[in-house]
């Protein structure tokens, strides 16, 4: 914000003496702390709800360590410096540097390098990889964070074990089921209720400090080199539950679309990276005094008569991160079919004043779906836990490629400062990934195989719509052939505006020749539209919009663009179009659409079950009318059987 609305300045007499410029301050003073209490809610929710589990599997379980003195001060010294350099030095000073256009995400980042190179295919390939990672990333925080937070109703007593699955079920139930009425309501307490979490956590941790000081000679990084020197290669897979520290960090990097990279920053280093380490040290200093603690440390730190209430609210946390990383599916979902990797789904905008807040049905049920099954296959945050991480530090790994590339490439940096922080990067993104990797055959295996089914199906459906718009071609009759043709003939025409939408813009659309052939008529006006989405979020420029060329005999051809991010509200767009004897009256203008009925065949080199798939898909793909805002009783639908 660079000046302040006028009727701030107004608002303010001129006896105070208050200069503007104090009273513009103040507004963006005010306006940054909201956007810091927000971000609270919605970006760190996920990695501040770490504490009720990450620290445990260092401790506890198959492929633990003992929480001698030497191995507590060790795993804190990863877990701070893995903060430090990979959630403060990484993300929050390098990777958020890299927005396009002010978005986010790993496929915005994608997008970003494969502009700058001309041969960027494979690595928008591998960002692609990435973002379906993150799809898996989304079917198990919401597991793991509810039943981490649920689990300390045992610490409290025995009787509950055998409810924490039921009642972790019926609460992911519910959180789905309450997705279709948006964040909007509900988003307002999202960061007060985060900010009584980080104080919370924070407190448990300071008392335990108190108990056990010694604790904090774990922030000198030589106790982490000598954990792995203590316990070598099983040192080496405890590596792999330090790292749930920070699976919360493609976050802060996705969603600085929504609140910007100062309030994301801002949060981090003055309330998230102080209580988590607070909470940390915390549980290892009650290690260093209890170590029998370790079977539940976070939920040991408390007393008895805070139990309960911290269970509720570490269940409100959870849910918090929960709704994060479902709403930053939805998002996810957009951008792919915008970009044409996904068939068109349903997608409900939530929010008349915020774009961002969409929710797509079939996305939210397979992920609830998805979230049951794994509380009912695992049974306990531990054994999800083992699942937990292969996703993100593959993603993480894409991220930091992705990232070396643009800052070469596109921001021109010399090759001895970005090729040194690359490496150093890649190294611990290596050693995290290989760590995690030892988790496949314990339940790595699942994100893994989730995200290659995603991948597979997002790349079938971008074939499928190229062998389609391929086999369109070569059954279209160019359209230049068809306007002198149509010159030739006496045809009628009726009073209003035809549009008719193709993906080819110099072939005649095949419901075209159809409505000419049954019909015999054309309309006065005739609008052959083709849309476009473009590579950057949104189109900051209204010139950028559409595109009209006149093709005489009351032909006219349009090319209405959208960033990958926004809605695509085709009859909007057409009713800004300022073009001399071209006029878009929404009660005179008929949609025709042609719809494919896709048979799978041999011919084209596809095979006859990739084909079926995808013949699949175009037939449960979303309704084209409702996903271009098309009016529903200004549409008419003409079919054509296409082989692929």
């Amino acid at each position: 914000m660079n000046s302040a609305p006028p009727s701030l300045i107004r608002a303010v007499p001129d006896s105070v003496g208050i200069p503007p410029a104090l009273v513009v301050s103040k507004d963006r003073r005010r306006r940054l702390v909201l956007l810091c209490l927000a971000s609270l809610g919605i970006v760190y929710g996920d990695i501040g709800t770490s504490p009720l589990y990450a620290m445990r599997e260092c401790f506890y379980g198959q492929h633990a360590v003992p929480p001698t003195h030497a191995n507590v001060l060790g795993v804190l010294s990863l877990i701070l410096w893995s903060l430090v350099l990979i959630i403060s030095v990484k993300y929050l000073t390098l990777i958020l540097r890299a927005d396009n256009r002010g978005e986010g995400g790993i496929l915005a980042l994608a997008t970003l390098v494969s502009d700058v190179l001309r041969r960027g295919k494979f690595l928008f390939l591998l960002g692609l990889f990435g973002a379906a990672l993150l799809y898996a990333d989304g079917m198990i925080t919401p597991a793991i964070s509810v039943m981490g937070a649920i689990e300390g109703l045992h610490v409290a007593t025995p009787l509950f074990d055998p409810y924490v699955v039921p009642i972790a079920v019926v609460i992911l139930i519910g959180l789905f089921f309450f997705q279709s009425r948006g964040t909007t309501g509900v988003g307002t307490v999202f960061g007060p209720i985060t900010m009584l979490w980080f104080v919370a956590i924070s407190l448990l941790g300071f008392q335990q400090i108190i108990r056990a000081p010694e604790v904090l000679a774990a922030i000198n990084p030589i106790h982490g080199f000598e954990f792995f020197l203590i316990n070598g290669s099983r040192g080496f897979v405890v590596l792999g539950a330090v790292f749930l520290v920070v699976t919360g960090g493609e976050a802060l990097y996705a969603d600085i679309g929504h609140f910007g990279t100062a309030p994301i920053r801002l949060t981090w280093f003055a309330v998230v990276l102080p209580a988590l380490t607070l909470n940390y040290f915390g549980q290892g200093a009650l290690l260093l005094v209890e170590p029998e603690a370790a079977v539940n440390p976070f939920y040991r730190m408390a007393p008895s008569w805070a139990l309960y209430p911290l269970v509720v609210l570490a269940t409100a946390a959870a849910v918090i991160a929960s709704q994060a990383i479902i709403s930053g599916a939805f998002s996810l979902t957009m951008q792919a079919i915008q970009l044409g990797y996904s068939p068109r789904l349903k997608v409900i905008y939530t929010s008349a004043r915020i774009i961002g807040q969409i929710y797509v049905p079939v996305v939210n049920w397979g992920l609830m779906l998805a979230c049951i099954a794994l509380v009912l296959g695992f049974r306990t945050s531990s054994n999800l836990a083992a699942a937990y991480g292969v996703a993100i530090t593959t993603t993480m790994l894409i991220t930091t490629i992705l990232f070396y590339i643009l800052a070469r490439r596109r921001w021109r940096w010399p090759a001895w400062a970005a090729l040194p922080l690359a490496a150093f990067f890649i190294t611990i993104d290596l050693a995290f990934f290989g760590a995690n990797m030892l988790k496949v055959a314990h339940g790595g295996w699942f994100p893994l195989l989730v995200s290659a089914a995603i991948i597979f199906l997002m790349l079938t459906w971008r074939k499928g719509r190229r062998v389609l718009r391929s086999r369109l071609s070569e059954i279209c009759l160019p359209l230049d052939a068809f306007l002198p043709e149509l010159k030739s003939q006496s045809i009628r025409r009726v009073p209003g505006t035809a549009v008719y939408m193709s993906g080819n813009r110099f072939g005649t659309p095949l419901a075209l020749l159809h409505n000419l052939k049954h019909n015999k008529v054309l309309h006065e006006q005739v609008v052959l539209l083709t849309v476009r989405t473009e590579e950057v979020p949104y189109l900051t420029n209204p010139k950028d919009r559409v595109a009209v060329e006149n093709l005489d005999e009351g032909f006219w051809r349009a090319q209405v663009h959208f960033g990958f991010m926004e809605k695509p509200d085709v009859p909007a767009a057409l009713e800004s179009v300022k073009q001399t004897g071209l006029h878009f009256d929404p009660m005179r203008t008929t949609y025709f659409i042609g719809r494919e009925t896709i048979l799978a065949t041999r011919k084209v080199g596809f095979s006859s079950w990739r084909g079926s798939l995808f013949a699949w898909m175009t037939r449960n793909a979303g309704d084209v009318t409702s996903y271009f805002c098309l009016p529903p009783n200004g549409v008419v639908e003409l079919g054509a059987r296409v082989e692929v």
